[in-house]
This record gives structure tokens, sequence and C-alpha cells, in this order.
């Protein structure tokens, strides 16, 4: 099985590395196309207005890294890189989690998309910051995940994982959920440096609107990897529908 990784941590990010040993040692063939630097918050974020610049990274399998958002790596390395076929995109293991409406932020999530863009079964993984699963266990279970998902998937999917900050049962139990929708108080500080100059900090405490039973954030808070499939078309159907209605009267 051949598989892209990529992130929003950065080349250097722990996750991305025990996705790789994990996959290396059930025999996947991996190869690595993630940002040189952090890129939390980019979302699906794409350099239009700039040149990207990337080179080779020294490690035992192939391995590229980019001065460029988690998208330009993914979207890049595939269109202007390579003609492999992969079967699989993921992207992560994020050091941090990624519930609810903090997909539409997420660098992780956004590198995961253009996988799916490009017709290719992608998953987002994250892993709560203060998580006692250590990343080379969440990276066996992303793995185990994978390929029970393909075996069963026949068409592309794109699914938003996170792994909770104790497993429920002393295990790993998935659960399917519905995204749930988060804020934050204080989310902007105004500050003003030795130099007189004004800026924003952004930041803040996180407070869930909606944390119902079925969502993500009630399952990670339960002890179980939630998983979400996402998809591309954000179309509001029922809105076309009744628009066509006023249209026509």
């Amino acid at each position: 099985m051949k598989t892209l990784l990529t992130n929003d941590d950065g080349i250097h990010g722990a996750g991305l590395w025990a996705l790789a040993n994990a996959l290396k040692a059930r025999g996947h063939d991996v190869t690595i196309a993630a940002p040189l630097n952090q890129q939390s918050g980019m979302g699906h974020a794409l350099s239009i207005r700039r040149e990207v610049e990337y080179k080779r990274f020294d490690a035992d399998c192939e391995a590229w890294t980019f001065d460029g958002t988690p998208t330009d790596c993914v979207k890049i390395f595939l269109e202007g890189m390579t003609s492999d076929k992969f079967d699989a995109v993921i992207s992560g293991i994020n050091d941090g989690a990624n519930l609810a409406t903090d997909v539409l932020y997420s660098g992780t999530v956004g590198a995961a998309l253009e996988g799916f863009l490009h017709r290719i079964p992608s998953l987002a993984v994250s892993r709560d910051k203060d998580s006692t699963v250590p990343f080379d266990a969440a990276a066996d279970v992303t793995v185990d995940y994978l390929e029970k998902i393909l075996r069963v998937e026949s068409e592309p999917f794109l699914h938003n994982v996170n792994f909770p900050k104790n497993f429920r049962a002393g295990k790993p139990e998935f659960t399917g959920t519905r995204l749930g929708q988060r804020d934050y108080i204080n989310a902007f500080t105004s500050r003003t440096d030795s130099q007189g100059r004004a800026y924003f900090h952004i930041g803040g405490t996180a407070c869930d609107i909606d944390a119902a039973d079925g969502t993500d954030i009630n399952a990670v808070n339960r002890g179980f990897v939630s998983v979400t499939p996402l998809q591309a078309d954000v179309g509001d159907y029922d809105a076309i529908v009744a628009l066509r209605k006023i249209f026509r009267s």
C-alpha cells in the first residue's frame, strides 16, 4: 500500500514520524510531504502570491519539506512532483484536537481535504494535547483503522479522527460522530510591545456550544476515538430548493 503523509505541525512533528514508523512496520510504501515550519490554523490555504521553496529531507523514506501551507505540500507534490498513485493520504498526527467547527481552521484537516479532492482516501488524525495516549500507540491504532476501512470503503473518503485524553476502557474504541460547535472566550487580546506597536494575540479558552450526545466533542470527552466523515461539498441543498421556489413565484 502506498501512503502519503503530511501534517501541519511541521516536518519535525513527533506524530508525523510515529505514523511513518507504524506504516513502514506494516509494509506500507511511505512518502512524506510536510511543511518546513508550524502551520496550525492555516485551514485549506494555498500560497498563490509567492514562491514555495522545497527540498529533500534526510530520512529512511522519500521525504520532502515545503516552505508553505499543508495544502501546498499535498497539492504541489501530487500535481507537480509525482505521477505515482497513492492508496491513502494521512495528515497528522496533530498535537492537539481538531474538533467541531475548529475543523474549518485546521491545517491538518485542510491537508487531508486536498488528498480527498484528488480522490484519494484521506484521514486527518489528531490527539488531545493532554492525552496520555503516546504518539506511537495512536499511530498503530490509526494504521489498524486505515487498513480496516479501506477493506470496506469502495469510494474515496475524508475522515476526521480524534484521540481522547484517555481511553474509556483502557483500549481504543471508535465511534462515528457529527461535528459539535465550539467557540472561544477572550479569543483576541490587544497588546502593545516595547516599540509601541499595537497587535492582537489570538488564543482564548474553548467554550463548547454543542457537545451533545453524538458529537465529536462528546465522544472524546467520554474516552472514545471520534471519527467524523467530512465532505467537500458545502452546498445547502434545502436552501437551493427554497430559492428555486422563490424564483418561480
